[in-house]
Parts: C-alpha cells; structure tokens; sequence
C-alpha cells in the first residue's frame, strides 16, 4: 500500500468511526426521549462533533439510524445483475435471501443483534423514520427494476417483475422480523423461514415461469 493509499484509507476509517458515532448517539436518544423531541443539535453534541459536522455525513435527521443498513436496498438488483447462467430473477433473489437466512443477516430478518432490535423497534414506533424506510423500500424494488431494463426487458415488464420479486422478499423479511422481536430465538424460526422462502418464491415460479431466465 502506498503512502497515499494509507492516508485514503485513514481517513475513510475516521469517516466511518465519525458516522458510526454519530449513529450511536441518535439511537441512544431517540430510544429514550423520542425521535420529534431530539435536535440534530442535540446528537451531535451528544457524539462530540459539530452540527455542521454531523450534517456533512447526513442530510436526514432519520439517516442517522438508518444509513448503516442502506446497503441492504443496493443487494436484491446486484443478486440479479451477478446470477449464474440458466438463473432467473426470483431464483437469484430466493438464493440471496436463504443465504442471509443461514448468516442472519440483518437483511433478513432474523437477527437478534440488540442494535438491528432497537433500530427495528424505533423504526414501527416512529413514523417519520418509517416512511424514510419505506423511501429505501421503493429505491430497492425502483433498482431492481432498473437491473432488468438494462437487461433489454421492457420497463413496464421489469416493473412488473420487481414489484412481485420485492413485495414477497418484504413480506417474508418483515414476517422473520416480526417473530424475533415477539421474542423467538431466531434458531428456532429458521425452518420456518426457509419453508417460507421456498413457498413464497416457489409461488412466483409458477407465475413468472421462465421469464427472464438468462441465456446458457
């Protein structure tokens, strides 16, 4: 590694112990005085840096908490973008979620890291950082789309596909969600979630058929 490689990496080590501390101080507030009644004036004083600090790394008072997850919109389309010859779609997004699955990724559903809770906790009992998770959603399923116009697929067809394709990963994340947070070891839901995988997606097989399924 060179010198100026080193001081990159440095500095991008800094950025995200500065966002990572920042994120930290907002969860810890919004858990215990409400997300309307903390200023962003507030966290930053609270994760010691500046209010213009703090607005350089994030433009939303809600990205706070939920920029640390962004990558999980970005990884549906790359699963179809990177799928194996004589895959479709819904396969390479069915394989990416039972991979998560038996990672318990966050991505998932099945994660009973105490953070992934608090977050997904403060995600049902706030509305404004709800609707920005729902914002992330539509950018997800808006790429997926996208990866499959690219594709030649027509747009509205590639609409069409993504809506099924994001709708049932949703349904199926939320679900795992909901069962970890109702306080069941995410051991003890695997089976379940995997059967639920397997039938959901296996659904959009028979409806979707060999549609998009890539050359050999």
């Amino acid at each position: 590694m060179t010198v100026v490689d080193e001081h990159v990496s440095l500095r991008e080590r800094k950025k995200d112990a500065t966002r990572q501390q920042l994120a930290r101080a907002a969860l810890d507030l919004f858990e215990a005085h409400g997300f309307d009644n903390v200023s962003c004036a507030e966290i930053a004083a609270t994760a010691e840096v500046s209010k213009k600090t703090l607005f350089n790394y994030f433009s939303l008072k809600a990205d706070l908490v939920l920029e640390a997850g962004k990558h999980r919109v970005y990884e549906p389309a790359a699963a179809v973008r990177g799928r194996a010859p004589g895959q479709t779609p819904h396969d390479a997004v069915r394989e990416y979620l039972l991979t998560a699955l038996a990672e318990r990724r966050s991505t998932s559903g099945l994660s009973d890291e105490p953070d992934v809770l608090r977050l997904t906790r403060l995600i049902h009992a706030t509305p404004t950082i709800a609707e920005r998770d729902r914002q992330y959603q539509d950018q997800s399923r808006q790429l997926l789309t996208e990866a499959l116009v690219e594709e030649g697929c027509p747009e509205l067809t590639a609409a069409l596909i993504s809506a099924q394709i994001h709708s049932v990963l949703h349904t199926l994340v939320t679900e795992n969600a909901r069962r970890v947070l109702a306080g069941e070891a995410p051991g003890d839901i695997y089976p379940d979630a995997v059967a639920g995988a397997e039938h959901a997606f296996g659904l959009l097989e028979s409806g979707l058929g060999d549609l998009m399924r890539r050359p050999e």
